[in-house]
């Protein structure tokens, strides 16, 4: 099986698939492999793979889980053995419909103040242009145009270049930043590092291009590390997790107790923009949804009590407390 996975990692790696993707396609197929008693791909079929989704679905996973296991065995089949499957019937896992948690302008802005240093820039850019973490943390020095205040996202979760807006709060702390980070960049470059790792193909087209300061990360780590797929020391960009619990502790000395995470900004983002009367084709454009029933669910908290009153404050109640 061995043998497989690496040669399966090869064609994930020709597609240019992020390294979250070649991960969690490399699991999938081996939890695949493994739930079969270890038989060969090619001695299975349709049958197989909808006996392990049906079995995902009996272990409680969610539907977005179960899918992302489907799309990972579909790409090994297509991609190792020549052959494509269609319409796989198996029991899906139960499509959950939540309303996402948003927070209102005011708990936004005790938040945003608790942020320290570079996840305070971070949390100004998520919540004022509706980025997702990755996409933010993902940024080059050369999408960012402060004379047009706009933001080019190319390594999205739909792998489709977008345009988002640069607040204006944010330009003067983020020029700022970026003067540390060009220092620090500098450094890197007489210590003879200063490599970025470059998308796509572009490494061999722009041999150069990896040292340049237009392609370093504008949120870089603070120390070097050893890149896992080409083995070469330099510095990746800042790890999600160190935004994650700065967020969550800022939440917790905000005294705010819903689920709070950076995701929820981009939710508090296109809730705020929706209550504030923009256009919800515009919002989609910048989230950058495919399908505009994805951006309709802030409608359910934008709109949620616009015109309704509750029954309750309608009683001649003197001591409300005394209930």
């Amino acid at each position: 099986m061995s043998q497989f996975i690496e040669a399966l990692r090869d064609k994930i790696r020709v597609k240019q698939y992020s390294y979250k993707t070649e991960q969690a396609y490399l699991d999938w197929t081996e939890r695949f492999i493994r739930f079969h008693k270890l038989r060969h791909p090619k001695d299975m079929g349709k049958a197989d793979i909808e006996h392990f989704l049906t079995h995902l679905a009996h272990s409680g996973i969610s539907a977005s889980t179960q899918n992302q296991a489907l799309a990972a065995i579909l790409f090994m089949y297509r991609e190792m053995l020549d052959t494509t499957f269609s319409d796989i019937r198996a029991i899906r896992a139960k499509t959950s419909s939540y309303i996402p948690a948003v927070l209102s302008t005011e708990q936004m802005k005790q938040i945003l103040c608790r942020l320290q240093g570079v996840h305070h820039i971070i949390g100004y850019l998520l919540y004022g242009s509706g980025m997702r973490l990755m996409e933010c943390l993902r940024l080059r020095v050369k999408d960012i145009d402060f004379d047009l205040h706009i933001i080019t996202l190319r390594e999205t979760k739909s792998n489709r270049d977008r345009v988002t807006v640069l607040p204006e709060v944010v330009v003067n702390p983020l020029r700022l930043h970026l003067a540390k980070v060009k220092a620090q960049h500098d450094e890197d470059l007489s210590n003879g590092f200063g490599r970025v790792v470059m998308p796509g193909a572009l490494a061999r087209k722009y041999p150069n291009a990896e040292y340049e300061w237009g392609w370093q990360y504008v949120f870089p780590a603070s120390r070097l590390s050893r890149d896992p797929r080409s083995g070469l020391v330099q510095r990746h960009h800042l790890y999600e997790t160190s935004v994650q619990k700065a967020i969550r502790k800022a939440a917790r000395e905000a005294g705010i107790a819903k689920p709070i995470g950076p995701h929820t900004f981009r939710h508090s983002f296109a809730t705020h923009l929706l209550q504030a009367g923009t256009d919800i084709r515009k919002i989609q454009e910048i989230l950058g949804h495919k399908d505009l029933k994805t951006t309709m669910i802030y409608t359910h908290v934008a709109g949620f009590g616009a015109g309704v009153k509750s029954p309750l404050d309608s009683l001649d109640i003197s001591d409300p407390a005394g209930l």
